[in-house]
């Protein structure tokens, strides 16, 4: 299975693996999934890391390169993955977060959240 990580999940799995859920890690862990990481989850922990978060101190450069030497796929955003957002109904105003969403519905990948109101879109979103 095809795993979209949220940008939490995401910095989580990079630089602080013990924050996952169990159900998080062990996902992350079959080696049966395929981790998966958007374009659009570096945009935000730059644009975040410039208005400078605590929580988004990670250099999206480094973090990038070492997500694909260690086997996750990068998810381009694509025009059609933009065009899906406004599909969606309004449950969520961060557009970090919608996109993640449409990427995967557009491409069918689960995406993994520990965000309860991005779970509320339902399939193919999993509150983890």
């Amino acid at each position: 299975m095809n795993l979209l990580l949220d940008t939490h999940l995401l910095l989580w799995a990079a630089g602080e693996p013990e924050r996952l859920s169990p159900q998080a890690r062990a996902l992350l862990l079959d080696t049966a999934n395929q981790p998966v990481f958007s374009a659009a989850s570096l945009w935000e922990i730059g644009i975040k890391r410039g208005l400078g978060r605590a929580d988004f101190a990670v250099d999206p450069r480094r973090l990038w390169r070492m997500l694909l030497a260690n086997g996750y796929r990068e998810l381009p955003i694509a025009t059609e993955h933009s065009l899906a957002v406004g599909e969606l109904p309004p449950l969520h105003k961060d557009p970090f977060d919608r996109i993640l969403v449409a990427q995967a519905r557009v491409e069918g990948l689960r995406l993994l959240t520990v965000d309860t109101v991005v779970a509320h879109y339902g399939a193919p979103v999993l509150l983890v």
